[in-house]
């Protein structure tokens, strides 16, 4: 074999491992890392004491890893070296180093978790921090701790912050590799204007001219990928093969693009493309500097899509692609000054990701506080306590947050716990078959053409016409051009692995399509979703976010759905992408325990009147509501509740007298602090509405009663019969004026007055004062047609100097009134002159 970097760390790593429980291994692309590491352990005395198990973040590149090293051994792939993969295997009892995906680490760890006859962990590819090998990690560090201190951990990386890692490992060594096997060239292109997919297909066709060797092509996602092949197509390329890589693709598709081939070829790809893949013949790298991600959104329930910048770990892997068979070229379609922006890792999915999956493996393996593991990140409180909501709706995890019987049967399917709880509903509806195509129709890619969506006839269900288009693909009576024969192919694969791990034996022998609705509630109870106006898109789901069918979705016009594909932006409404009409029946059926019926009595403050309605909620969402007679509690309460809305207590049946004495008591307050009056102004009766208001209203029984209640009996209950006194004496109802009448004092705007006719107050020059003399009374002189003539305070003043001009004007208009020219010594009176003088 031809010498590679790594080769030059490997005894170093051998001795670190040999005198440690585990090690980091920092190496760069193309050093060797995934094709050399686990020979070397394998040809130490660690490879004769137990397996070797080397991790790959996803199949395709666990397969192509376990083919090489196969093959540099000259042997058959499950001999010595095997691999494991979702639904496929390859193992003899002589594999002594098995590649497998991260996820199903994690499931052998719950079977078996001592890892008997393993005595090497390998995480290649590290730094991708994907949630199963995040957590592979911290359980494989858990047994090691507790009954397994034999068990080795190696960690791979090409771009990792080996501290922590090293750190969550124990403080085990780290083994650097420097240098590459060909140097890499970058040139900036500068950041496109408009679209990337265009952008990426000019940089191929200027690569083609100035470079020779295959070109791989980083693109965010298959959306791109297909409009940068058409575009590199239309262009007339001659003699280049274009082939496409991405996540959706049938796994032969994948393989063959990662295949050498006969002329210069073209792999546009995502990110799946970056690391553990060796693909013949690349020696130039376009990379669009984008990545797709979806990120789950805890506040909302939904994932989101969102198209983000690569970190700068990321550039360098994927610009490392190009030097593996010797020296590389890489386009970057950005410029230096983006360059510098760049975060430098990328964040780990623990931090983004759903973690339902997470919390069921936790709770599998016994767990109930996460933290008593080691993780690089630790699960976040926020969404991992949304993950638990949706096990404990879902009937696997009991309020403690401990596995039930059920939630053990749904860790034991390769699924998501949703499609997990899906499969096991189709057990008990005796519709297993029926279950597990419809769980492998959610999971894999649509086997409907991404073209042929729009012109789908409507209905009510987004998946019975594909069950029924998959019925119809297996008995070979015809092939629609709407199908994607691909894509049927391994949803029929997926299916059939699962209902060899189900009891299909009491299944129908029909589609039973009457029974979606119920399979599908089952897994996405959160996602029960009602429409928010008749003849809307637009709906509302059950975990209180909001939704509208998409363009890819044939149902309209459903009041319940339940919607299971939904995706969202930020500051957006979700976009249902798979839904299907469900009934109200079968949402009281199924789920009776969630169901509330909530009683809510609010006063009406048009009508006048204490409204009770009961209304049945399933999470966000009011199913039902009707009308029905407050009970005698409920009034009350609705009133107090009712009265915080008027900040004058105007709901109160205050009377003049009752406002009256309010005003009397604020005005004593302030002339006469001296004497403690309790405070009785509207926002000191707000604030103790309970202990003055509540008893005097409880066992009412209407509105009635309510407007019946004596206030100023209220007010002056707050009050001893000695303040009540005082307050007659410092702030009387009425003043008695030289004419004998009895006049009202106005307190209302805290200065206190009196409205009198001027021929009533004759004879008098002091001015009428209350609160023991200290407050003069603001007179109100009127006319003889009770108009205001003047305001005053001063009494004697007004005689002395007002008056004369006063009589002037107004003798001549009212002459049957008197006008003395001497006020002092005039007979006060009320009536006219023909009257007499009183």
């Amino acid at each position: 074999m031809l010498p590679l970097p790594v080769d030059l760390v490997i005894p170093e790593l051998i001795a670190s491992l040999t005198a440690s429980t585990g090690v980091v291994l920092q190496a760069p692309p193309g050093s060797g890392k995934t094709s050399r590491v686990p020979l070397a352990l394998l040809n130490a005395p660690l490879g004769s004491s137990g397996k070797i198990l080397m991790l790959e973040p996803r199949r395709l590149a666990a397969v192509n890893a376990a083919s090489w090293l196969a093959k540099s051994i000259g042997g058959r792939l499950g001999d010595t070296v095997g691999y494991a993969i979702r639904f496929d295997r390859k193992v003899s009892a002589a594999t002594k180093i098995e590649v497998l995906t991260e996820g199903l680490l994690t499931r052998r760890l719950q079977t078996d978790p001592a890892l008997e006859g393993v005595s090497v962990v390998v995480f290649d590819e590290f730094h991708e921090r994907s949630l199963q090998a995040d957590t592979a990690l911290a359980l494989c560090l858990d047994i090691q701790k507790s009954i397994r201190p034999d068990l080795k951990i190696v960690i791979m990386s090409a771009t990792l912050e080996t501290g922590p890692v090293s750190r969550v490992l124990g403080e085990v060594p780290v083994v650097a590799c420097e240098g590459r096997v060909h140097p890499v060239v970058i040139r900036y292109l500068g950041d496109p204007a408009g679209d990337i997919a265009a952008a990426a297909a000019g940089a191929v066709t200027k690569a083609l001219v100035e470079t020779s060797g295959d070109i791989l092509v980083f693109l965010p996602g298959a959306a791109e990928i297909r409009r940068c092949g058409t575009l590199l197509k239309d262009s007339g390329l001659a003699d280049v093969m274009v082939s496409q890589l991405y996540g959706d693709l049938p796994f032969a598709e994948q393989e063959a693009a990662i295949m050498p081939a006969q002329k210069r070829k073209v792999v546009l790809a995502t990110n799946i493309a970056e690391t553990s893949l060796t693909i013949e013949g690349i020696t130039v790298v376009v990379d669009a500097g984008l990545t797709r991600t979806v990120r789950f959104d805890p506040a909302s329930g939904l994932n989101r899509m969102q198209t983000v910048r690569v970190s700068a770990a990321s550039a360098a892997q994927r610009s490392g692609r190009s030097g593996r068979i010797g020296p590389g070229i890489c386009y970057r379609l950005w410029s230096p000054a983006t360059e510098a922006t760049l975060v430098p890792y990328n964040l780990p999915e623990i931090r983004v990701v759903d973690l339902a999956s997470l919390a069921l493996e936790l709770a599998n393996w016994g767990v109930v506080d996460p933290l008593s593991l080691a993780w690089l990140d630790p699960p976040q409180a926020g969404p991992l306590g949304e993950a638990r909501s949706l096990l404990r709706i879902l009937g696997a995890l009991d309020p403690g947050n401990r596995i039930t019987q059920l939630g053990r049967k749904m860790a034991n399917l390769p699924l998501h716990p949703r499609l997990a709880s899906l499969v096991i509903a189709g057990e008990a509806l005796e519709c297993s078959g029926l279950a597990c195509d419809l769980a492998a129709l959610i999971s894999e890619r649509d086997i409907f053409r991404r073209d042929c969506l729009k012109d789908r006839p409507k209905s009510s269900c987004d998946y019975s016409d594909r069950l029924e288009a998959l019925d119809e693909w297996r008995s070979g009576s015809g092939y629609s051009r709407e199908l994607d024969a691909a894509a049927c192919r391994q949803v029929d694969r997926v299916a059939a692995k699962l209902k060899k791990l189900v009891d299909t034996s009491r299944d129908g022998h029909s589609l039973l399509l009457e029974k979606i609705p119920q399979l599908l509630i089952k897994a996405f109870p959160d996602r029960i979703a009602m429409q928010r106006e008749h003849d809307s898109d637009r709906y509302l789901l059950a975990n209180g976010s909001g939704a509208r069918l998409g363009l890819g979705s044939a149902v309209i016009n459903r009041q319940f759905v339940v919607a299971v594909e939904v995706l969202g932006s930020p500051g957006k409404e979700g976009s249902i992408h798979g839904a299907s009409a469900v009934t109200l029946d079968q949402i009281r059926c199924l789920f009776p325990e969630q169901i509330t019926v909530q009683r809510e009595s609010v006063w009406d403050r048009d009508g006048g009147r204490v409204v009770t309605t009961v209304a049945e909620r399933f999470g966000a969402l009011q199913l039902s509501i009707r009308s029905s007679a407050p009970e005698d509690k409920e009034v009350v309460n609705a009133l107090m509740t009712a009265l915080h809305d008027y900040q004058d207590l105007g709901l109160l049946p205050w009377t003049a007298a009752a406002r009256q004495f309010q005003s009397r008591v604020e005005f004593l307050a302030q002339a006469a602090p001296d004497c403690g009056f309790p405070d009785i102004s509207n926002a000191a009766l707000l604030t103790s509405l309970a202990e003055w208001l509540m008893p005097a209203v409880t066992g009412m029984r209407s509105v009635a009663e309510f407007k019946r209640l004596d206030m100023l009996a209220l007010l002056q209950s707050f009050f001893p019969w000695e303040q009540l006194r005082q307050i007659d004496e410092g702030a009387p109802t009425h003043l008695t004026v030289p004419s004998g009448s009895r006049l009202r004092v106005d307190y209302g705007d805290g200065t206190p007055f009196v409205s009198v006719k001027l021929q009533e107050m004759f004879g008098l020059a002091e001015t009428p004062s209350i609160a023991w003399g200290r407050v003069p009374v603001v007179l109100h002189l009127l006319s003889p047609a009770q108009r205001p003539i003047q305001v005053t305070r001063d009494l004697r003043s007004f005689w002395e100097t007002t008056y004369p001009q006063v009589k002037k004007e107004l003798k001549g208009r009212y002459p049957k009134h008197p006008w003395p020219d001497d006020p002092w010594s005039a007979v006060p009176t009320r009536r006219t002159t023909k009257a007499g003088s009183r």
